[in-house]
């Protein structure tokens, strides 16, 4: 699952840069990076500490605080889903005693006893009233919050922690406490403002993934609750049901946190976070320029460019060239074929070779100045339409009727197109033909093939062009265009769709199954980045 880009190894900082060089060498480069010691300075990294009297400075100071933590059923793992987890309001001096228990019963090596740690709930909730302290976790609680200053019931803690220099005099969205007792994992996820973390106590694991990996970690649905989240648990997926899952180690980073460190996690960088027991960390939010520069005027157009440049480089990934081994190379002999003289004859003759056939048509054409990967290709394509012919039992070779502009406009001829559109390069042989060939030799073939089997072009172009091959085909006109001249040019067009009983059906034909092409890439980008399945539109493409 290549993403175009390597990314290179995090950088770690043993000195915290000036705001200044942090905003022009690592924020603006949405890049994480690591800070050793960036809040060891701080009062919270002596008085907060768990093993040494830090429970009692932290009861003594916010002991009466009303707060909301996590409670889980699924610890040590917390869910970003709200359907996973329940948010309970306790007093704070509650959880300290929750910390506490853990730290005695650690210390003498035996289980927690529940009896000694029975909490009520400030509010109704389905949460015993003897959890295990593993299943609550104080996560996201704000000390600082510019929108919602009023819920801000941990602020007594500000004074303990500084904002680190690093961040100069940027605008926080807020500033918020985490802390857990047991061991603890919060689920993958992204965030939409940057992130500075900062653990003041225990240490951290965090896997981080740019946000190019997002295929791989199969995000929630864009429009639910956790669309932030990634819906599969990495430690061991199920491929059968998350296959591109099996890439998401190899685009990961990992760092680890020890007390007074700092990473910073760049907006929509997705980060798994693992907490040690008695772990205490200290989190600012801020808006990234990008965003906070974006007028939302422009959102639609940005929305747009964005997904364009998504959808083509998804196509360019559906049409990467595969190796010569992928495909089956076609069959040297078509016995029921009838090109055993030019089209248009009686047909008696079809029982004879393509070899022939074309030797034939050299003697009388200038099909001896091919190229001879361009006579192999021409020579191959016969073949395969025969090949086709034949396989559908069409009793009249080559003389069927065209579908008609009508018939793509009114979506008729549809379902055989989205039925291809599944397919890739090395799944194709038409598509697979068309790539192999130089611009100028695919020229060639398609002239002659105008000139001298202007059926067997029909039926190439009209029944056997599955959506890649339209893509790889119309690449090729580009490239065509860029090497000929304006006369020239013309001419191909003139002779190519000249060929055909109705030119625009052809056209028609070409275009419907790009476009039908473009759709199934649009469809994978939404399922890769936006954790959306859709189906087939209703009217044609």
């Amino acid at each position: 699952m290549a993403t175009g880009y390597e990314f290179p190894t995090i950088q770690t900082f043993e000195r915290a840069p000036s705001a200044a060089e942090f905003e022009s060498g690592v924020e603006l480069t949405n890049f994480p990076a690591v800070f050793r010691r960036c809040a060891s300075d701080w009062d919270a990294y002596s008085n907060w500490n768990p093993f040494n009297n830090g429970l009692d400075y932290l009861e003594e100071r916010a002991g009466s605080v009303e707060v909301e933590a996590m409670f889980s059923r699924t610890a040590p793992i917390f869910n970003g889903d709200i359907r996973s987890h329940e948010r309970v309001s306790m007093h704070f001096s509650d959880f300290i005693k929750l910390c506490k228990q853990h730290m005695i019963s650690k210390r003498n090596g035996s289980g927690v006893d529940a009896k000694s740690v029975s909490l009520t709930p400030l509010h109704d909730c389905s949460m015993p009233q003897d959890p295990v302290p593993g299943q609550i976790y104080l996560a996201q609680f704000p000390i600082l919050n510019d929108e919602k200053e009023e819920k801000v019931q941990l602020k007594i803690l500000r004074q303990d922690i500084q904002t680190p220099t690093l961040l100069g005099e940027k605008s926080l969205s807020s500033i918020n406490f985490w802390m857990n007792s047991a061991q603890a994992r919060s689920s993958t996820h992204y965030d939409p403002h940057h992130n500075l973390l900062c653990v003041v106590s225990g240490c951290k694991k965090v896997v981080l993934w740019p946000p190019s990996a997002s295929p791989s970690l199969y995000p929630m649905p864009i429009y639910g609750e956790a669309s932030n989240h990634s819906s599969v648990g990495l430690d061991s997926p199920n491929l059968s049901d998350y296959p591109r899952a099996e890439h998401s180690i190899k685009q990961s980073q990992e760092v680890t946190l020890n007390a007074g460190d700092a990473v910073f996690i760049p907006e929509g960088w997705f980060h798994q976070v693992d907490s040690d027991e008695l772990t205490i960390a200290v989190n600012f939010w801020w808006q990234s320029n990008i965003m906070s520069n974006m007028p939302e005027h422009m959102d639609s157009y940005y929305l747009r460019r964005i997904t364009r440049r998504l959808i083509d480089r998804e196509m360019s990934l559906l049409v990467s060239k595969p190796s010569s081994t992928d495909l089956k190379q076609p069959s040297e002999h078509i016995d029921q074929c009838q090109i055993g003289q030019e089209e248009g004859g009686d047909g008696n003759s079809s029982n004879q070779s393509i070899e022939k056939g074309i030797s034939t048509l050299r003697e009388k054409t200038p099909l001896h100045d091919l190229d001879p990967s361009a006579s192999q290709a021409l020579h191959d394509l016969i073949s395969l339409v025969h090949d086709h012919v034949n396989a559908v039992g069409t009793s009249r070779g080559l003389q069927h009727t065209s579908p008609s502009s009508s018939d793509l406009a009114s979506g008729r001829d549809n379902s055989k197109i989205q039925e291809n559109a599944l397919s890739c390069l090395e799944d194709d042989r038409v598509a697979h033909m068309f790539w192999n060939l130089e611009a100028s030799n695919l020229r060639d073939v398609l002239l002659a093939m105008a000139r001298y089997f202007p059926r067997t072009l029909e039926a190439l172009i009209l029944h056997m062009l599955s959506p890649v091959a339209a893509e790889v085909l119309t690449q090729k006109f580009d490239e065509i265009d860029q090497q000929s001249g304006e006369e020239d040019r013309s001419q191909f067009y003139r002779e190519f769709y000249g060929a055909f009983d109705d030119e625009s059906a052809a056209m028609d034909i070409i275009l419907t199954r790009k476009e039908a092409f473009a759709f199934q890439a649009f469809k994978n980008v939404l399922d890769k980045y936006l954790g959306v399945n859709i189906s087939s539109p209703t009217t044609n493409i």
